[in-house]
């Protein structure tokens, strides 16, 4: 095993650390190029033994585990949970041992096949077969959402971590989102029946709240797209093949009644989530982010590419400014953003 203690940034691997927070360390897999390297992240404030700072033994043996092979558990005591715990004595789960066992222990009658494990199904987790329930820009980056889970892609690249909960970003937003986007502010707004949160990088500042406050006569938005042109900030929430126009300002809709998306001629009558991308050819300008999540850094941000609908496993993309459908959509979502084969 070789351990690498400090790295910071890019470090050789092709796998960024991210400064303080985020991604605190990772490993690599047996039967890799790599196998058996465990890099750390210099940023974070390392500690041993005490609730201060980021304890350096329950992160080495987590990634310990998966240089011997083992994915993440689901159990929230498991070492091998996705999400940094403080908890102490350390200690392996019953789930941490099975795990283990079943890569390394005798092949005994008893050894547990792997669907008795709490390992996450990567197969139902699959982005190449997976509808999602909403996109976002946020900070430059995409998030992708499913369930509790999310998918982080940054320069066109899935993060090493990724899916993981969503709330190890966004502590106290519901198990899953209907829709979200980030608004002028750098402000992220979720979602989700008759409920909608406001963070603030990763903390909330408000929510749950009732959309009703806002305005909307209706439950459930399934896409929320914010637009911004000449420095007016425009959000659409999308239900069915309808649409309202909400007016940051006054965080209102524009009125009660919706209006029909037939004017926005050749998008599909059901959408699960949108997004304005910021890879419109000839129409984009720089994207100014940061490796922290300050709202300040982020307040010159303006996304002028174009709008993205997706719906089941594909997507279409939408010049708004014309009304028309861009050529040769729709598209594999999982094709175009996951690499996947199709």
């Amino acid at each position: 095993m070789r351990i690498e203690l400090p790295c910071r940034y890019w470090h050789g691997d092709s796998l960024a650390f991210d400064g303080p927070g985020g991604i605190l360390a990772h490993a690599f897999f047996p039967r890799t190029h790599r196998e058996g390297e465990v890099h750390f992240d210099y940023d974070e404030d390392w500690s041993v033994g005490n609730a201060v700072g980021t304890d350096l033994l329950q992160v080495a043996a987590h990634e310990f585990g998966h240089v011997l092979g083992l994915q993440h558990s689901l159990e929230p005591d498991a070492v091998m949970s996705p999400f940094y715990s403080d908890a102490y004595p350390l200690k392996l789960s019953e789930d941490d041992t099975r795990g283990i066992q079943h890569l390394y222990g005798p092949p005994t009658a008893s050894r547990p096949d792997r669907t008795e494990t709490n390992h996450i199904d990567f197969g139902e987790l699959d982005a190449c077969t997976t509808s999602f329930d909403a996109v976002s820009m946020i900070r430059g980056e995409m998030f992708f959402f499913k369930s509790r889970y999310v998918w982080r892609i940054r320069d066109g690249r899935l993060q090493a971590g990724y899916p993981a909960l969503a709330s190890r970003h966004w502590r106290g937003i519901p198990d899953h989102i209907d829709a979200a986007y980030e608004d002028k502010s750098g402000n992220i707004w979720f979602f989700q029946g008759e409920s909608y949160w406001v963070f603030d990088a990763e903390r909330k500042i408000t929510g749950p709240d009732s959309v009703r406050q806002l305005g909307l006569p209706v439950s459930d938005i399934q896409a929320a797209l914010r637009w911004e042109e000449d420095d007016i900030e425009k959000v659409y929430l999308f239900k069915s093949a309808s649409y309202w126009s909400f007016d940051p300002q006054v965080n209102r809709v524009a009125a009660v009644h919706p209006r029909s998306m037939h004017r926005w001629g050749g998008l599909p009558g059901h959408v699960d989530a949108a997004f304005q991308d910021r890879y419109g050819e000839n129409r984009t300008r720089r994207v100014l982010w940061t490796s922290t999540w300050s709202s300040a850094d982020c307040s010159s941000l303006a996304l002028t590419g174009y709008a993205n609908f997706l719906s089941g496993l594909h997507y279409w993309r939408f010049d708004p400014v014309a009304l028309k459908l861009l050529e040769g959509y729709p598209r594999s979502i999982g094709g175009d953003f996951f690499s996947c084969s199709v």
